[in-house]
């Protein structure tokens, strides 16, 4: 058996090997990486010592989609972040990832995204909440012209929940200095 490690667990999930293995290399100085060419290998994978998982959505043996379902209903406390060509639309809103990139990503954005998952992971849940609403609001902020977000209440509830767990958590989002600004670094769009 080995020895415990510090060092995150990454799991990369991708049906196209070659990218798989491309985001698997660009992080194997960085993360223990484990890889699975497809959803129901990465089903497989994921257990209790992974603590991010990259995760493609649109894949022919089971969606990325289906996979975090399934992630989410196992209890499994790891992170999850979509690392996809799909473009983000309103139904990323009920979908409980952690982060949402749009392919090709940087290995500058992808460490920064994976980092800020393990710094978000030592909090509490408030703050994971916080993380994953900013994600989306700044997402589709990205995706959709103002009129669209006026009219989606979905958004307006997003927004509103943003700004209570803001009000609730000054003081752990102060060590996080500012977290928004931090949140719209990160290359979430290709190019």
């Amino acid at each position: 058996m080995s020895e415990p490690t510090d060092t995150p667990t990454v799991l990369v999930v991708d049906d196209e090997q070659e990218v798989a293995d491309v985001y698997a290399l660009r992080l194997r100085s960085e993360y223990d990486i484990d890889v699975a060419y497809g959803g129901e290998e990465a089903l497989e994978t994921v257990d209790a010592a992974t603590d991010v998982v990259l995760l493609d959505r649109r894949m022919p043996d089971r969606s990325g989609d289906e996979v975090l379902e399934e992630i989410r209903a196992r209890g499994l406390d790891c992170r999850v972040i979509m690392l996809t060509a799909v473009d983000p639309d309103f139904d990323i809103i009920d979908m409980e990832f952690d982060d949402y990139l749009c392919k090709p990503v940087e290995k500058d954005d992808l460490v920064s995204a994976i980092e800020q998952q393990m710094a978000a992971s030592r909090y509490d849940e408030r703050l994971t909440e916080y993380l994953e609403v900013t994600s989306k609001i700044a997402l589709l902020e990205n995706e959709k012209t103002a009129r669209e977000l006026e009219e989606n209440d979905d958004i307006q509830r997003l927004r509103e929940r943003a700004a209570s767990l803001k009000e609730e958590m000054d003081d752990v989002l102060d060590e996080f200095e500012d977290i928004e600004a931090a949140f719209r670094d990160i290359g979430r769009q290709p190019g």
